[in-house]
């Protein structure tokens, strides 16, 4: 009721025609005033003269008021322009009441409008401290209102820069809900105990769980975009422990017509909490070398895929063949291009087992650079599937990378994973295959072959947190392999960039790899996401700890036995520096083991373990194969020896 009677007065009544008239009646108070002033508070002027010289000030002030506008401002919403525009206001009325007094002194037409200077210099300020001061009292008045017959909302908002003081006035001003800021919280000492708009700025480290219980705060609002990760994550874990809401304000460029709006406040998301600070890749070379490209990415409606699309597109390509044997995802892909005005591309359904279809692609296209991205990267289900693993991740790999290099393509960039590395899962080995494999292929072809790496993918199909969002709207439990595991996180925009960047520096040959921070403990994270949606663990809800799954890993890790790293230009990113490769001995082996696959051997996990010695089997089946490649190794270095020593006597 009171909330209704105070939008109906204030958006009804309080019309500019209203403001007007208010301001109006203070510019004939205050001119009643300053006569007072001028003679000493007593009527010792000519009172007949005041009169006539009234109206002509209401007439001039009314005309200056019309011309600058002032009275058209939102009076609860009044601001430095609206104070600004009002000293226009009293200066142009100032400036025609003194024009007309001097014109009046030399015609003589109306004796009575001789008005002294000093009356005119003090009806200026006493009016625009009248007119200013009266704006302030009623949004002073009007925020009062709301505030006492509203329920509110005690907010603190992490920041104390300008997009902090955005965010005081978008809250402060909201209609719908009342905001109170109780305080800014400040990183900075310097800033500790000031005030910005009468609101104190508060040290960090005095936010602890008894300071926002004592002052009754229900939400934080994080409007700083610099603060460090473990402050976040700080001041997260003590808000909701005592069931405070964490919400966050949107970077700048993302504000709707560089306005920020309290619809745009959104909930703290667990993304945000992710131990690394997101890596920026602006490197003016990427525009060089992809404008007028032929381009194919495959794999291109996954998670990766498509945000390379997307990336790519951006540029002045050629063309660009979106190739993927996924037929709805591609559709969708394909529509979202053309509803943001992209045309230059060509979707394709193929597979690239399909030596003759990609083939054809390539003699009818031309690219210039091939992406690849497409490949099975589920470790249980694959560890489940040697063959189909094996022939998409190996031989698919093989297939397309033999056919970019027959068709002299500039640069083919693989998408690996670090799971390829030291492998304890079939995929991982199947895509450590596949990096082996264009590695040999370098040693022969024009084509520059790239490799990138990197941990799981934020938002991905089947990645962690879509999987706890789902067990957490489901009512749980959170389902966790191992309380110890960890992985590396990154964003799908990252990844992407890595990728482009990769394509850009690259000279053949390289594994690409990145700072990725550090490792998150999956429990962690489950427990943050927990408290993240308001809920307790684990009254609410549990986690179930379900043991680690055929070929999973308790850590990753991005390099493997014997790498080191070399450094680029990119701090982030760096190069690895992998052990030599009997290249001939390698790519024949491979070869034919894609060949073996086709028959469906059972041993076929066994010769892939034959040729990544550092592929150690975890929780898996074929754990046994891991005996027998010791057990062969060890007989071939007797016989080795064995060898030897004959050599030696006979010489």
């Amino acid at each position: 009721m009171i909330k209704n009677y105070l939008a109906y007065y204030s958006q009804k009544y309080a019309s500019k025609w209203l403001v007007l008239a208010i301001d109006l009646s203070l510019i004939v108070i205050t001119f009643l005033l300053t006569y007072l002033i001028r003679f000493n508070f007593t009527l010792d002027f000519d009172v007949h003269a005041l009169l006539i010289q009234v109206p002509a000030i209401v007439m001039i002030a009314t005309i200056s008021f019309l011309i600058v506008g002032s009275f058209k401002s939102v009076i609860r919403h009044t601001g430095f322009t609206d104070v600004i525009n009002l000293f226009k206001s009293i200066v142009l009325m100032s400036s025609i009441t003194v024009f007309l007094v001097v014109l009046n002194r030399l015609t003589g037409l109306v004796p009575e409008f001789t008005i002294p200077l000093s009356i005119i210099v003090i009806h200026a300020m006493l009016s625009f401290m009248a007119l200013s001061s009266s704006r302030l009292l009623f949004k002073i008045a009007f925020r009062y209102a709301k505030c006492r017959f509203n329920s509110s909302k005690r907010v603190l908002i992490y920041g104390a820069d300008d997009a902090a003081i955005t965010t005081y006035n978008a809250l402060v001003t909201n209609i719908k809900t009342r905001f109170n800021v109780v305080g800014f919280i400040a990183d900075s000492p310097v800033k500790k105990g000031k005030l910005i708009d009468g609101v104190p700025i508060l040290a960090y480290n005095k936010i602890t769980q008894a300071f926002l219980k004592t002052h009754q705060i229900d939400e934080i609002v994080v409007a700083t975009q610099t603060s460090s990760t473990d402050k976040l994550i700080h001041l997260v874990e003590n808000s909701v422990d005592s069931n405070i809401k964490v919400t966050k304000v949107p970077p700048v460029e993302q504000w709707i017509n560089g306005e920020l709006n309290t619809s745009q406040i959104k909930t703290f998301q667990i993304e945000d909490l992710l131990g690394r600070a997101p890596i920026q890749i602006d490197n003016p070379n990427l525009k060089r070398e992809f404008n007028g490209e032929t381009i194919v990415v495959t794999g291109a409606a996954g998670s990766i895929g498509s945000e390379l699309v997307n990336q790519l597109s951006n540029y002045d390509l050629k063309h660009l063949i979106l190739i993927d044997q996924a037929e709805s995802p591609l559709y969708d892909l394909e529509q979202d291009l053309k509803r943001q005005g992209k045309h230059n591309f060509t979707s394709i359904v193929a597979d690239i087992r399909d030596g003759l279809r990609i083939d054809g692609i390539f003699q009818e296209f031309k690219p210039t650079m091939v992406f690849h991205a497409a490949a099975y990267k589920h470790v249980p289900l694959m560890e489940a599937s040697p063959y189909e693993s094996i022939k998409i991740n190996v031989n698919g790999t093989k297939i397309l990378a033999d056919i970019a290099s027959r068709y002299n393509v500039k640069k083919f960039v693989f998408v690996s994973t670090d799971k390829a590395v030291n492998p304890t899962s079939v995929m991982g080995a199947t895509k450590r295959l596949a990096e082996m494999y264009i590695s040999c292929l370098q040693k022969e072809s024009k084509t520059k072959f790239i490799t990138t790496r990197f941990g799981n993918v934020l938002g991905s199909n089947g990645s962690v947190i879509p999987l706890f969002k789902k067990q957490i709207k489901n009512g749980g439990p959170l389902t966790l392999t191992h309380k110890d595991i960890t992985r590396y996180f990154m964003t799908i925009p990252e990844a992407s960039q890595l990728v482009l960047e990769a394509g850009t520096m690259g000279k053949g040959g390289e594994i690409f790899i990145f700072d990725m921070g550090e490792s998150v403990k999956i429990y962690y994270l489950a427990l943050n996401m927990i408290k993240l949606s308001g809920l307790r663990f684990p009254e609410d809800i549990d986690i179930k700890i379900t043991g680690l799954r055929p070929g999973e890993k308790l850590y990753e890790e991005l390099l493997a036995n014997g790498e080191n790293t070399l450094s680029t230009y990119h701090k982030k990113i760096m190069i690895s520096k992998t052990r030599e490769l009997d290249h001939e001995k390698v790519k024949a082996a491979i070869e034919s083991l894609c060949i073996t696959n086709r028959f469906q051997n059972n041993n076929i996990v066994l010769k892939m373990k034959q040729l990544i010695p550092e592929y150690k089997s975890n929780n898996s089946d074929f754990e046994k194969f891991d005996r027998r490649v010791r057990v062969h190794e060890k007989a071939k270095s007797i016989l080795s020896d064995a060898v030897d020593k004959t050599f030696i006597n006979v010489n």
